[in-house]
């Protein structure tokens, strides 16, 4: 599985690389506190693939990437291979 820190995140952020960011948390949280992206719930990741799309980088966040892991898990079986799990999730931006 891919994975990107959120540095390197931000680094392609600059260089203005063309990616899609997804929140797998629930909408409560992506409310609260969010990175940007589109919110699709680890649970409604399946009703949603038309959202999700298979020709550009697909960097996939949660709170602490274990929801990523798993959304990024349910995808690949769908055929998706353009996923990147952000690691630690949300909670490594405050460390």
């Amino acid at each position: 599985m891919q994975s990107v820190d959120y540095k390197q995140l931000q680094k392609w952020q600059q260089e203005g690389k063309d990616f899609d960011l997804i929140d797998v948390r629930e909408e409560f949280e992506h409310e609260h506190f969010n990175i940007g992206g589109r919110n699709i719930p680890l649970g409604e990741i399946g009703q949603n693939l038309q959202h999700i799309p298979q020709d550009k980088a697909v960097v996939v966040y949660c709170a602490k990437g274990i929801r990523s892991v798993i959304a990024i898990q349910k995808l690949m079986q769908k055929g998706y291979t353009n996923l990147y799990n952000l690691s630690g999730g949300v909670y490594a931006l405050s460390s």
